[in-house]
């Protein structure tokens, strides 16, 4: 009579480096020559048997049910099921089909009432045994989630550093992944475009291959990046211990791109004004042609008085504003003296500031504790408890994003934006294509084309430092350094308001 030897372990990993597959095998042949058996074929199988749909057991099943062999032996019934449909298989299978099943290890008669009582109690007891280690396994997951740990694989742009560790910024792939949400968030990419640029730059998944369209939507959904955990099966949200790698409100730009509030538009001809410069009569976007080796600029409004403007007019235009940017030496020198001497009741203005939204801070963390109290009590249900947890941990993240930006005290922010207002000029001609175009739409609040006139308007506060000369009054003497007190005094209470904005200006 034959039959069939079925042998497993629980993972890939232990059935090529483990000894535990050779051992199940042995004892199988041991008892089958006692018994007197012959082992036709063997079944063996590198899945749990926590849960049904084991491709090898099922197979075995149905062989055994077109009575190919006699029978089946097993190391133990844990080896063979532990769930209690699987083990109703095999049990159907004895009386069902009459098919024999033995047990190696434990001995059990199947035949008899005694060895079927035994056999059904140690199947019960490996169920347990699952179940809890389920549970164990879950409270484990779910303290280092708490714990503000991610106790899955690092997602892309991160790279672990060991079991109980947070995960570290990928020095590699994190640039190109920032690079990835800056670029969608212009409304500019598709999907497809944007893997294509991706992948140009470098850009490559987990396993070094290319990321696929599925992959980069995941990616961009994911608050992971902005210092958040949220779990897709239970959509259940944490606080996460790793550095985030961009900031909340681009994350929310995407989000609008992503979800249609934002057209994506894709360029079929990449000039390098294209939708940045508008008809003054009839107000729509000028279109650019390329005509005899040149870039012009045109309203297709017919009979708009809007003539052509060449590209290089805008360029040389745009160079001429921003030129005015710069100061002279005299003019640093007095910036330079009056942020100098700012006074303290300055600096404790902004320690209120800072106070109020620590203040802000804590009241949040009061109110996701109520809110996880209602739930405990079961005064809310689970869906509308994770929603409003959620948008509470989201609120919590962009005060504590200004929080960690509000360390830099004013005197050295105030001194930071006027070197980069001064530089604009000269970081605007080294900069690429992209980057000129970021660092337009910053810079300048109006751009308009009347007739062959190239209108710009820088947005504040640049315009008043590109135009701190008309601020001069009393005499000449005196009137420099009253320009930069008045400019100043414009200037500082915008950086303080605007800090995301001038943060933003920055990185152009």
């Amino acid at each position: 009579m034959k039959y069939f030897g079925y042998i497993r372990v629980s993972t890939v990993r232990q059935g090529e480096h483990g000894v535990s597959l050779q051992e199940q095998r042995d004892a199988i042949t041991r008892y089958a020559q006692r018994q007197a058996l012959q082992i036709a074929k063997w079944f063996e199988e590198r899945e749990t048997a926590a849960k049904r749909g084991r491709p090898v057991f099922n197979q075995m099943l149905r062989l055994l049910k077109k009575r190919e062999a006699a029978g089946v032996v097993i190391h133990k019934i844990d080896r063979g099921a532990r769930n209690m449909r699987d083990w109703a298989d095999l049990v159907d299978l004895f009386d069902s089909y009459g098919i024999e099943v033995h047990c190696a290890n434990e001995g059990l008669d199947f035949h008899t009432r005694g060895g079927r009582l035994s056999a059904d109690i140690q199947a019960v007891v490996a169920a347990d045994y699952i179940r809890n280690l389920r549970e164990e396994t879950r409270k484990g997951f779910y303290g280092r989630l708490k714990q503000g740990l991610y106790p899955l694989p690092a997602p892309l742009g991160y790279v672990d550093r060991g079991k109980g560790k947070v995960k570290d910024v990928d020095p590699v792939r994190a640039p190109l992944v920032k690079r990835a949400f800056e670029l969608y968030a212009t409304g500019r990419y598709s999907l497809e475009r944007l893997r294509v640029e991706l992948e140009q730059l470098g850009l490559r998944n987990r396993h070094d291959g290319r990321i696929s369209e599925n992959g980069l939507s995941i990616m961009l959904n994911n608050v992971f990046y902005i210092g958040l955990i949220r779990l897709k099966r239970t959509n259940e949200t944490f606080t996460g211990s790793h550095p985030p790698l961009i900031a909340k409100s681009l994350y929310d730009r995407v989000q609008q791109v992503l979800r249609g509030h934002v057209n994506a538009r894709v360029q079929s001809h990449d000039f390098q004004f294209r939708r940045l410069f508008f008809c003054a009569y009839c107000n729509y976007a000028l279109t650019g042609e390329r005509q005899k080796g040149h870039v012009y600029y045109r309203c297709h409004t017919k009979n708009c008085q809007t003539r052509a403007v060449r590209e290089e007019a805008i360029a040389q235009k745009i160079e001429s504003i921003l030129q005015a940017l710069c100061f002279q030496e005299e003019e640093w020198d007095a910036i330079r003296q009056v942020i100098a001497n700012i006074s303290v009741h300055d600096r404790e203005t902004e320690q209120d500031q800072l106070a109020a939204q620590q203040l802000r801070l804590a009241q949040l963390q009061d109110r996701v504790n109520r809110l996880t109290d209602a739930y405990i009590d079961r005064l809310i249900e689970r869906d509308i408890f994770e929603e409003r947890k959620t948008a509470l941990l989201m609120e919590r993240k962009q005060i504590e994003e200004h929080l960690g930006g509000s360390n830099e005290p004013l005197p050295e922010r105030l001194t930071k934006f006027f070197e980069r207002a001064n530089s604009a000029c000269l970081l605007y001609k080294s900069s690429l294509p992209y980057e000129k175009r970021d660092a337009l739409t910053n810079l300048t609040s109006n751009r308009t084309v009347a007739g062959k006139n190239v209108v710009i308007t820088l947005a504040p506060p640049y315009n008043q430092i590109a135009n701190r000369p008309h601020f001069a009054y009393s005499s000449p003497k005196r009137a420099r350094l009253r320009t930069v007190n008045t400019l100043i005094g414009k200037v500082r209470k915008w950086v303080a308001d605007h800090k995301e904005e001038i943060e933003s200006c920055a990185d152009t």
